[in-house]
């Protein structure tokens, strides 16, 4: 079954349109999707929650990423694709009002992805939400995430800086995490 998505302005506005999700990937149509990170303090020190894409996963298997994130879905919002992407992806129930928001982040990518001709024109909004639970709370979708993994924000930045753990984690995006928390981007 295809997903739709909204065809959006470079301010994330839906223009009334809708497309295929594989066409707006093939054509570089401008869409919706939302990043949410989970962070908690612990010995003094912040951590964000990590998840390990799935191994059979088309994009990015075996690689961890921000704690949530997904596509939006025609008519939908990202508050409302916030919490629903939380809850089928780690099981975690929450309440749009609890979300703070970061940031906007826009991407622009051409390349080839899947060994197709890969078009990403991407309107994100990044929010984090205080949650504190063990890695073993998490009642993870396995057709989604291998595992979860909390990780200290600094640790986080560096690994990501300097490549040292399998990610497909943006700089950018942790900038506008370290903004939208009040925090020095390290």
């Amino acid at each position: 079954m295809a997903e739709y998505l909204d065809i959006v302005d470079e301010n994330g506005i839906p223009t009334g349109e809708t497309v295929e999700r594989e066409a707006a990937h093939a054509k570089g149509i401008r869409h919706r999707t939302v990043h949410l990170w989970l962070v908690r303090k612990k010995d003094g020190k912040l951590q964000v929650l990590l998840q390990r894409r799935a191994k059979h996963k088309e994009s990015f298997p075996d690689r961890y990423d921000t704690s949530s994130a997904g596509h939006i879905p025609a008519g939908s919002d990202y508050r409302e694709s916030a919490i629903r992407e939380l809850f089928e992806e780690l099981g975690v129930h929450a309440k749009a009002e609890d979300l703070v928001y970061c940031g906007t982040r826009r991407v622009v990518y051409d390349g080839e992805f899947c060994g197709k001709l890969f078009h990403d024109r991407q309107v994100s909004k990044v929010f984090y939400l205080w949650f504190d639970a063990d890695e073993s709370a998490f009642n993870i979708d396995p057709a989604e995430v291998d595992r979860v993994l909390w990780m200290n924000l600094d640790a986080c930045i560096d690994g990501v800086r300097h490549n040292t753990f399998p990610h497909c984690i943006e700089m950018d995006e942790l900038e506008i995490l370290c903004s939208g928390l009040k925090v020095d981007f390290a």
